[in-house]
């Protein structure tokens, strides 16, 4: 695994996806609901911001759900952008959280 790469772990337990670097944990936190999962916060340790990590993060989260086959309502501002960014995850949003 590259340095700059980052291992996801779904920490159900806690509701949220998370990575540790050198003793630093970065997460985005869900909320599961049957078939829906709501991802409501991201977080990066700033002494890892602006590398890319908190995208790193979210597309991982992004690939568990769409193999998981839940749909998405995104309600991290993070997360919304990154969609925008990246329209291709558009498929995964459920029906209500579509403009």
């Amino acid at each position: 695994m590259n340095k700059d790469e980052i291992e996801l772990e779904d920490n159900a337990e806690k509701s949220r996806f998370q990575f540790d670097l050198d003793g630093q944990l970065g997460l985005v936190e869900y909320i599961l609901v049957k078939n829906q999962i709501y991802l409501t916060h991201t977080e990066v340790p700033e002494s890892l911001g602006g590398r890319g990590y908190g995208s790193q993060i979210v597309k991982l989260a992004l690939e568990n759900i769409k193999s998981r086959g839940l749909k998405l309502i995104p309600q991290c501002p993070f997360v919304v952008a990154y969609i925008e960014k990246n329209p291709q995850w558009q498929e995964i949003l459920d029906p209500i959280a579509k403009k």
